[in-house]
């Protein structure tokens, strides 16, 4: 089906759900095609290949509001599934707020190409997808007598989603999603350490080489060959770019509209107010040509927009959608995140490693959570010891605890080393005096 049909399928859906009694329908057409392979100690465990096609749709009736979905768009078979959708929708509790955005919220900029899409997908072949995963595994074997086992992953999607509203809203976005990535178990006495890398890109030509690949994920896991715990105490803090998402989001999941609507948020009421150390810019840039997270428009219709989210510390937005806007009476303003940008600073990670005395390299974390409620969180990580700025030794089993305004208030600098194959683009980051538990 062609973008001309989907609009035409759209449209009579449109006014099907009207003639039985909807005031108000949101549709978005969809349609994904993807491969995921799987190669594990010399064979592949796993293809699959999905196709799929489905419609959504909102329906609004008189402040009543539900939501359906189904894979069959034969007219035929729609024709009783918004008859009965309508219907049911009748049954259920008014919501005041529940309705379309204003349609002068909705993206006007629609023609923009953000260029999401890799018009050479198709050209991929199997038998390609293949041995790239067999050469990122054979690569890997190669650097070390102590791996036991590796895996390598090679995943693709192409995808499209029309988005039509009743109330005049029409959006059409196609994108593709590369993935590539390696696992790596090694022996180290009775333990077996485990190390990975991962890369995600919008076109296959965007993907690091088969070697980066491997070397980073093989030396993940040498890296961790004797760790233990070590003892108890505050240390300074340097965590590596791919690991610093998950101290962020304790900053930025609080930020929702929905959050701060419930009382679940520690950030209610700070827009204007430090929230972070004045080390700590974050712009929120939708508009980005190639990027993981770019869009013209939030799930609602409603136009993204360019956000300095914090500057040096200070939050100036919450993440409103349409729903929880109205309820705040807040106007929306693009939802949730899109890519994510942070002003860096001069040093290398190295150069913030060497400064320290005594301090905790953390390159991942190990289950725990976060309490938006209140900031206060604890994690399990993994890292090294610093001591006098070199890595001294291997550390796992021990846990950061501590609220997450007072940690993000202890951040002392910031790296020049964006990590590349994610939305949120985060450097290293160093904090000061944070609290551990160990021995």
């Amino acid at each position: 089906m062609d973008r001309k049909e989907k609009e035409a399928l759209a449209q009579y859906i449109i006014d099907l759900a009207k003639k039985n009694g909807a005031n108000q329908i949101a549709i978005n057409l969809s349609e994904e095609n993807g491969v995921d392979i799987q190669y594990r100690d010399s064979e592949i465990e796993q293809l699959q290949e999905s196709q799929q096609s489905s419609l959504s749709i909102q329906i609004y009736v008189d402040n009543k509001y539900s939501s359906h979905s189904t894979n069959d768009l034969k007219k035929e078979s729609l024709k009783k599934f918004i008859e009965q959708a309508v219907k049911s929708t009748k049954f259920l509790s008014e919501d005041k707020y529940r309705k379309l955005p204003d349609s002068k919220l909705y993206a006007k900029n629609l023609d923009l190409d953000l260029k999401l899409l890799d018009a050479d997908y198709h050209k991929l072949s199997a038998e390609e997808r293949i041995e790239r995963i067999k050469e990122i595994y054979e690569l890997a074997l190669s650097k070390s007598d102590k791996i036991i086992s590796t895996a390598s992953n090679f995943s693709d999607v192409i995808f499209s989603s029309l988005k039509v509203h009743s109330n005049g809203f029409v959006g059409f976005k196609e994108a593709t999603l590369f993935s590539l990535a390696s696992e790596v178990t090694i022996k180290d006495g009775d333990s077996r350490p485990e190390g990975w890398f991962a890369a995600q890109t919008r076109f296959k030509n965007q993907l690091p080489e088969s070697d980066f690949i491997a070397n980073l994920a093989v030396q993940n896991a040498l890296d961790k060959i004797g760790q233990s715990k070590i003892k108890s105490g505050n240390y300074d803090l340097l965590v590596e770019n791919k690991a610093v998402a998950n101290l962020l989001s304790m900053l930025l999941s609080p930020l929702a509209a929905s959050a701060i609507q419930q009382k679940r948020s520690y950030l209610d009421g700070m827009i204007g107010k430090q929230v972070a150390s004045s080390k700590l810019s974050i712009l929120d840039n939708p508009f980005v040509e190639k990027g993981l997270g770019s869009k013209l428009y939030d799930s609602d219709g409603i136009a993204t927009r360019q956000r300095k989210l914090i500057d040096n510390g200070v939050l100036n937005y919450y993440f409103i959608d349409n729903y929880y806007g109205n309820k705040l009476g807040l106007e929306p303003n693009g939802g949730a995140t899109s890519n994510l940008f942070f002003e860096t600073g001069n040093k290398t990670l190295i150069e913030m490693q060497t400064s320290l005395k005594k301090g905790i390299f953390l390159t991942g974390f190990n289950g725990g959570n976060s309490n938006s409620t209140t900031g206060d969180f604890s994690f399990g990580i993994s890292g090294f010891l610093i001591e006098n700025g070199k890595l001294t030794k291997p550390i796992n089993e021990m846990n950061i605890s501590g609220n997450s305004k007072e940690l993000w208030a202890k951040l002392a600098e910031i790296g020049n080393d964006p990590y590349q194959f994610s939305r949120w683009q985060t450097p290293s980051m160093l904090f000061e005096n944070i609290s551990f538990s160990g021995l």
